[in-house]
């Protein structure tokens, strides 16, 4: 039987979502139906709001979030009613040449959920609603391809966790997978947000011995240092290129470019030590026109990398769960904000003001 859900809709970019009831058809053979407990604001989906990327509209966004499979399709292999999951954006099909050869955050059927014929499951008034990425964690009830699930510790907080299935893979991943840190390295990370602060975590985890972390907002300092930056740049009043050249003396060995702004890219760029095969690293969504700012002389002996999740797979979400259970992955500054789905709107203006690290939905007591 399908569910009523409340879910907050963007019915046209650039406007406020509205919170209306939604209906969730059951899921498919091969798909599950999610009752989450939270879900958390992430700045793509604020890319899309403020029309920076195109979206089908009404659509329901939001791609972070943990809950619990209250149904499941017959074919359905990977999890069990009662079990707690995080639904992942990337699909991992098994199937095409990149799952075959393990890069399945690669996977060539990402995006598949706006290609014609793709089922929706939530609709409004008899309209189809788009699901972002095949999820919609922006209603309580969702289903997802079990392709896209992924099990995870039970026991873990709803709050801190739902953050993980994007944000903290994104950053750590990023940190870990994509740049490989080294230990005794120098690293500078540009933006303070959910992915930012995650990808200061992922190059203490790694060893990094100066972590210089940059943001135009002063009250992100203590979020920061929290999860491991041993200097904090307020950059609405310090240059952050001259700063980082003085604590380093040539420059950082890795930089991350987590606003998906393209000054903070050629900013970054221009942290990064000459001759010596830094390593550059964007993972903020830059839009496709804006031209990648510098010259060839900026890329001397410079590595650029764009990192897609931060280069993590479904089953390494699991893991970062279990360090976050295990005291490996600190948390506790992540969250800024709890907010209900009537608040998603305010969530979205502490964003744009850069006042929130994550606003988190609470869909349930937890």
């Amino acid at each position: 039987m399908p569910v009523e859900s409340r879910a907050a809709i963007m019915f046209s970019p650039r406007e406020p979502l509205r919170v209306e009831t939604v209906t969730v058809a059951d899921p498919g053979p091969r798909d599950v139906l999610i009752r989450l407990d939270a879900a958390s604001l992430c700045h793509s989906d604020l890319g899309y709001i403020d029309a920076k990327f195109p979206h089908p509209v009404p659509a329901i966004l939001g791609h972070e979030g943990i809950g619990t499979v209250v149904r499941k399709g017959a074919d359905v292999r990977v999890v069990d009613e009662g079990d707690v999951v995080i639904p992942y954006l990337l699909p991992d099909c098994g199937e095409c040449p990149y799952c075959l050869s393990g890069r399945t955050n690669f996977c060539v059927q990402l995006g598949r959920s706006y290609a014609p014929g793709f089922p929706t499951w939530f609709s409004y008034q008899g309209t189809p609603v788009h699901g972002m990425l095949s999820l919609g964690t922006f209603s309580e009830y969702l289903v997802v391809p079990q392709d896209q699930v992924q099990k995870v510790n039970p026991a873990a907080p709803r709050g801190q966790a739902s953050c993980i299935g994007c944000g903290v893979t994104t950053g750590v991943g990023a940190a870990l997978i994509t740049a490989k840190v080294e230990a005794g390295s120098s690293v500078v990370v540009f933006g303070l947000g959910g992915v930012g602060l995650s990808v200061v975590q992922g190059a203490r985890i790694a060893g990094a011995t100066t972590i210089v972390a940059v943001d135009l907002n002063a009250d992100k300092e203590s979020a920061a240092r929290a999860m491991g930056a041993t200097h904090f740049i307020h950059a609405a009043e310090t240059d952050p290129v001259a700063a980082v050249h003085r604590l380093t003396g040539i420059g950082a060995d890795y930089a991350f470019e987590c606003v998906g702004s393209a000054k903070a890219f050629e900013q970054g760029l221009a942290c990064l030590s000459a001759g010596g095969w830094a390593k550059m690293v964007s993972v903020g969504l830059i839009p496709d026109e804006v031209p990648i700012p510098g010259n060839w002389t900026n890329f001397v002996g410079k590595i650029w990398q764009q990192s897609l999740m931060g280069g993590a797979r479904r089953k390494d979400v699991a893991g970062f769960v279990d360090w976050f259970m295990d005291g490996k992955l600190d948390l506790s500054a992540m969250v800024s904000h709890e907010i209900t789905l009537d608040d998603i709107n305010h969530g979205f203006d502490l964003m744009r003001q850069g006042k929130s690290n994550r606003a988190v939905i609470r869909y349930s007591d937890w």
